[in-house]
């Protein structure tokens, strides 16, 4: 269904105004196919509602003539959602962009919920997502990645913030997680994603000789 389509009662989508009114052309494309998708290429609703969100604020930015960071974009979501944390920081954050000509508040009532996304997706796409019934293994592994990312991002926002206010001196940087697991009983210390590919430590070997 077309991303300018009304439902039945003559509802539209907030996703498909957003999409339309920000000229996102192939979002709703690439949502319903990464919503559909399985395995590791699946995306929560939610991380498609921070992508939807991600793709506003970062056109609205280039309105006005900046070309702004992935760090940056990430700290306004936080900040129009309420997920920054508060504080002095997002105040001199809604100052910076009200002098840069964007209209907090109104750019704030253009990004969406997880339900409106899920809406959109069942309601004006007609798609549908059949959970795959997988190896928690799997599962498991691919939970800590995305921990580990969303780590990864909220560390270089504080940090592109901070900079940002002259808090700290920092050049170009890049965030590096890693995730390692010490079984005290055979001494092995693998990464997450290794140990889980190994199917755990070193203990059954010991036991076994």
């Amino acid at each position: 269904m077309a991303d300018g389509e009304r439902d039945a009662g003559g509802r539209r989508s907030k996703v498909a105004r957003v999409i339309d009114e920000y000229d996102l052309h192939g979002l709703g494309e690439e949502l319903e196919a990464r919503w559909t998708a399985t395995g590791d290429d699946h995306w929560s609703l939610r991380d498609l509602a921070a992508h939807v969100n991600e793709a506003v604020v970062r056109e609205r930015l280039r309105a006005t003539g900046a070309n702004p960071s992935e760090a940056y974009v990430e700290s306004v979501v936080g900040l129009l959602t309420g997920d920054g944390g508060g504080g002095a920081d997002e105040t001199h954050l809604r100052r910076r962009l009200e002098r840069e000509g964007v209209d907090v508040d109104g750019l704030a009532a253009d990004l969406v919920t997880y339900q409106a996304v899920r809406s959109y997706l069942r309601e004006y796409r007609g798609a549908e997502y059949e959970r795959e019934v997988g190896d928690r293994v799997a599962a498991a592994s691919t939970a800590v990645q995305k921990l580990r990312g969303r780590l990864t991002s909220v560390t270089e926002s504080k940090l592109e913030q901070l900079r940002s206010t002259a808090r700290i001196t920092l050049g170009e940087f890049r965030v590096m997680v890693d995730v390692q697991v010490l079984c005290t009983d055979c001494n092995t210390q693998r990464g997450v994603a290794e140990l889980l590919a190994a199917g755990g430590c070193d203990c059954e070997d010991e036991g076994g000789e």
